[in-house]
């Protein structure tokens, strides 16, 4: 998997969504430079996980939607004779 990359506009976004939560929830102001450090981790030891749920989703969706296009297919054929 390769190393996410994110915009600074994202990055800044996910960066003050940390400190407020840091705040509101655990009464403890964070710099954003922690921040960055917690986003670092985050993806690194836990990002694996949900990229994981993802394809095995996609590949659900992919295999529900192979199944229906098979169906549509049947539908299509001609009476034979």
């Amino acid at each position: 998997m390769q190393k996410i990359k994110l915009s600074k506009a994202q990055t800044a976004h996910i960066v003050s969504k940390i400190k407020a939560y840091f705040n509101d929830e655990l009464h403890q102001e964070r710099g954003g430079f922690e921040a960055e450090f917690l986003i670092d981790f985050f993806a690194q030891e836990i990002g694996p996980y949900f990229y994981n749920q993802g394809l095995t989703d996609a590949h659900t969706l992919f295999a529900e939607k192979s199944e229906e296009l098979g169906y549509l297919i049947q539908e299509l054929e001609n009476p034979v004779n």
